[in-house]
Parts: C-alpha cells; structure tokens; sequence
C-alpha cells in the first residue's frame, strides 16, 4: 500500500495556473508511472521542468524517486545532464526541479524517424558516451540507460535525465537487482551476477547500435526471451554493418566489444571508449 492513501483526490489538485510549493504549474509535458513532469515556473518568472511524484506511490517507488533526486543532485553540472535546480517535499508529496528542454526523448525521434538523428547523429553519440563517462567519473552507475531517458533538443543536443535507479559505483562488481529495461539490461544483472559500471557500457553499447542501425540488438517480449538471445551463441550478435553499410570497421569494433556477453570482455571504464569512437575512421 502506497504511503499516502489516507489523500482524497481533491486534497491535491495539480492543474495548469495552480501552484506547488514555490512554483506555478503552466502545462503538464508527460505522466508516468511514478510522477507527473509539468512546465512550471518561480516567482521570478524562470521556466522549469518540474517532475512530482503521484500521491499514492509505493514505499519502494517512493523512495527510488527520492533516491533519484538526492543522486542528481550530488553529480556536478555537465552539458550532457539534465541540470539540477531543487528537490524537496510539499505536503509531503516529493519533487525535483529541473532545466526544461525543448525537444524529444531519443524514443520519440526512432518513432518519427526525425532526420535529426541522421543529422547529428555523430554529435548525439559522442554527447551520449560523455554523459555516462561523467555519471560514472562522479562515483555512480545509472542502470536505466535507455532512449526514453536521453532528451535530445531541437538542436540536437543529447541530455541524460531520470536517475530513479542510480546507485553508488561500487569499488568491485556487486549483485543488482534487476529494475531497468530488459532489452538494456546486461546479461550478469539479468543472470543476478555482479555487476559494476561495465552494466551501463553495455546499455550504452544497445543503444548506439539502435542509433546506427535503428534495430535493437537483442529483442524480446519478457527479460528471459531477451537473455536468452543475449546467451545464444547459435544466433550470436548481428554486426551492425549488416543493417547499415556505412558504419565503418572502426565504429563496428567499438559497438561488439561494448556489448559482449561477458563483462571481462567488455571495455573496462567510458573513458576507452569515448577514446576507442574519437578514433575508429
């Protein structure tokens, strides 16, 4: 049972001209399942995403959504992260207040097929391997690394948000509890085994492959269909080049070694790969 049922409806009523804590809620931009991301503004008229968690979520939910905006807001700036404003409670409900960015979450643009990714195709992948270099750097692991948590804007720039399941980087691999997409998964936290920031590197590794070829490399309708194409050495992993001619050997390279099966096979930190793409023809 959530942690706030004993709230009726109307206790809270977010709509657009009402306020919440500091700030006056102008348009809702989405709902999910944890919260509602509205367009709002301070009193001094400075525009923000702000991100509110639905009343009735679960204890667990609840505390990832705090868990998520403490870690934000300990990973200093970087033009690749969504940039921390304020988090906090009002009413007990608990918020976080971010930049706003105009533009579409990398999912969004696979569905339109938006000539954006195309366009600056190379700039959104360098600002992609960036941001997680600097996650990782600033001493954690995302483990939601997927298309739906990178916004790219109308200028085609990449930005990590929504970091609900960020843990501190453990000094040796460590069992995590798989919580993310399965299709972004590692192989070792879909198996249950330790993991460590080679995780994410792998989630990096789908999602470049998805931005070069625009297939997943590993389809499924559960976590276990999708482990077990990631394990089946019958099948193994289509090269990239096979969809689209034009990523070079270089780039192809890069791509497997980032989703091999086995982490010790996988590059060790974002730094080597960023280096390994910088280089690749």
């Amino acid at each position: 049972m959530g942690l706030f049922k004993w709230f009726k409806p109307e206790d809270i009523q977010l709509e657009s001209g009402s306020r919440f804590a500091s700030y006056r809620l102008h348009e809702l931009i989405n709902s999910g399942g944890m919260a509602q991301l509205w367009l709002a503004s301070n009193n001094k008229e400075e525009t923000f995403a702000l991100r509110i968690a639905h009343p009735d979520l679960s204890s667990v939910n609840r505390k990832r959504f705090i868990q998520g905006c403490e870690a934000l807001s300990q990973i200093p700036a970087h033009p690749n992260l969504i940039r921390y404003i304020a988090h906090g409670k009002w009413e007990r409900i608990p918020y976080l207040g971010m930049e706003y960015i105009e533009g579409a979450n990398m999912r969004e643009l696979f569905a339109a097929e938006d000539e954006i990714l195309i366009e600056k195709i190379w700039d959104i992948l360098f600002g992609c391997a960036s941001a997680l270099e600097h996650v990782h750097e600033s001493g954690w692991l995302h483990l939601d690394y997927k298309p739906e948590n990178i916004v790219i804007s109308r200028g085609g720039h990449p930005k990590l948000i929504d970091f609900d399941l960020c843990v501190p980087k453990p000094e040796k691999p460590v069992e995590l509890k798989p919580a993310g997409t399965p299709a972004y998964m590692a192989p070792e936290i879909l198996l249950h085994k330790p993991a460590d920031q080679r995780a994410d590197i792998f989630a990096f590794g789908v999602i470049a492959y998805e931005l070069f070829t625009h297939k997943r490399p590993f389809i499924g309708e559960s976590s276990e269909e999708v482990l077990r194409k990631m394990l089946d050495e019958r099948t193994g992993l289509v090269p990239p080049r096979e969809y689209n001619p034009d990523v070079s050997k270089g780039l192809e390279k890069v791509l497997l070694k980032c989703l091999e099966r086995n982490p010790d096979k996988r590059y060790p930190h974002m730094s080597v790969v960023i280096r390994d793409l910088q280089e690749a023809p």
